[in-house]
């Protein structure tokens, strides 16, 4: 038996997330469905990032068993061939029969975009969340730095969620800025909010771009954003960004 690590990129749109589901169509069920037609196996796969309805990915990270002699990095061709264009696998290589992508030590990186213009671009619309009026991105810098660090984020889990332990520590927020149309053109651009930590909430980093995203529109003061963080309270962030803004960048283990 092998184990066999598989890079994953997918566009989230027309999935019900990562999570295998009986009543809807989702990544890691049509994964498990191309490996059993490839390797005749019933095999279950073992995904580093449960995405959510409508999120992306550059970089997921899953693992499964076989007793197939395909030489590991071979994977990677096959299963592509038999999914689907909105699913790719970048590389696949074979690891430790131990290694566990959720539970080994990893540093995550997501990005956040928002279309920050006038008027929606309609090739675009399905990877960010689109804002009228130009947002003040030094404002969303500066309120963005309390977060960086070790610290319970309660405040940024939805509601709900059944993990009780909500501390983490986020490394770096870098938002940066592009031209959609390639000019120096002021209010016609995609802002990136780029995250990388030790471990995300259930939605805590479209929590956090919700809340900084209402510090650019002047909706929240700077300063609102430390009170919310040490208030530990949901009501205080603010709204949850829509999934297609979202994009699981990369996963690396330590």
């Amino acid at each position: 038996m092998r184990r066999i690590l598989l890079l994953i990129a997918y566009d989230g749109t027309s999935y019900a997330g990562w999570q295998r589901q009986d009543n809807a169509v989702a990544i890691e069920g049509i994964i498990e469905d191309a490996l059993k037609e490839l390797t005749h196996e019933d095999i279950d796969i073992i995904g580093a990032s449960r995405t959510d309805a409508g999120v992306h990915a550059y970089g997921n990270v899953a693992v499964f068993d076989t007793e197939s002699t395909i030489p590991s990095e071979k994977f990677a061709a096959s299963l592509n061939s038999k999914l689907p264009e909105d699913i790719r696998i970048m590389e696949s290589e074979e690891v430790e029969a131990d290694f566990h992508p959720r539970y080994a030590e990893s540093e995550k990186t997501y990005q956040y975009h928002i279309l920050n213009t006038d008027i929606p671009l309609p090739t675009m619309s399905r990877y960010g969340h689109h804002i009228y009026g130009k947002l003040d991105i030094d404002k969303m810098r500066a309120a963005s730095s309390c977060l960086i660090g070790e610290h319970d984020f309660t405040t940024f889990c939805a509601a709900g969620s059944q993990v009780k332990k909500k501390v983490r520590t986020i490394y770096s927020i870098d938002i940066s800025e592009n031209s959609l149309y390639g000019d120096d053109t002021e209010y016609d651009r995609d802002i990136c909010i780029r995250i990388t930590g030790n471990g995300f909430l259930y939605n805590m980093v479209r929590i956090i771009a919700g809340t900084l995203i209402e510090v650019g529109m002047g909706r929240r003061k700077v300063d609102s954003v430390e009170k919310a963080l040490q208030a530990r309270d949901r009501s205080k962030a603010g709204e949850t960004a829509p999934a297609k803004g979202l994009f699981l960048e990369a996963i690396t283990y330590i």
